[in-house]
């Protein structure tokens, strides 16, 4: 008897503690792309993990113009959230990830709203674009984030200078 009732106190300690393994995870990924092949180089996160709340989470976001013209060249042009297909992921670099507080994703959350809901022509090449994006969303989970002008089209070689202001990360450059 007195095993069934350890047992069952086992079992109840475990589902009542549920919510403290809880735990969303933003991985940050680039994709190399071509210009002349295909998408064009890209960043995005992806979100996945559980809530305190038990929510199951799994998201992933990206800021990108609406339509692809030459007009992205000269100046800001409609922008988008775009939400990548798991397929696409999985051809994509994961560069490192981080843990998330409950309060830390409703950030992001409201974060990415604000990037979908701004008026008007929101994507700028230059000065909004996903590098910016990713960036804004790193420096909610805490991390150091800086836009050299060198890397401002070029995603991968920007979340591997960011793994550098960030050697806490433990990540590696992706090559």
């Amino acid at each position: 008897m007195k095993r069934i009732a350890t047992l069952i106190v086992t079992l109840l300690a475990l589902v009542w503690s549920g919510p403290a393994f809880a735990a969303v995870t933003m991985h940050f990924h680039s994709f190399n792309g071509s210009v002349l092949f295909g998408r064009y180089p890209h960043t995005f996160i992806v979100l996945e993990g559980t809530l305190g709340s038990g929510k199951v989470v799994n998201e992933n976001y990206g800021f990108t113009a609406k339509k692809v013209s030459p007009a992205i060249l000269n100046g800001p042009v409609v922008h988008d959230i775009l939400v990548e297909k798991p397929k696409y992921i999985k051809k994509t670099n994961r560069h490192f990830s981080v843990r998330l507080t409950d309060a830390q994703y409703e950030r992001i959350k409201a974060e990415v709203s604000k990037w979908r809901n701004a008026p008007g022509k929101y994507y700028d090449l230059d000065t909004r674009n996903c590098i910016h994006f990713v960036g804004a969303m790193a420096q909610i989970a805490g991390l150091k984030v800086n836009y050299p002008e060198n890397m401002l089209r070029r995603p991968k070689k920007w979340l591997n200078h960011v793994t550098g202001l960030n050697p806490a990360l433990r990540a590696r450059a992706i090559k």
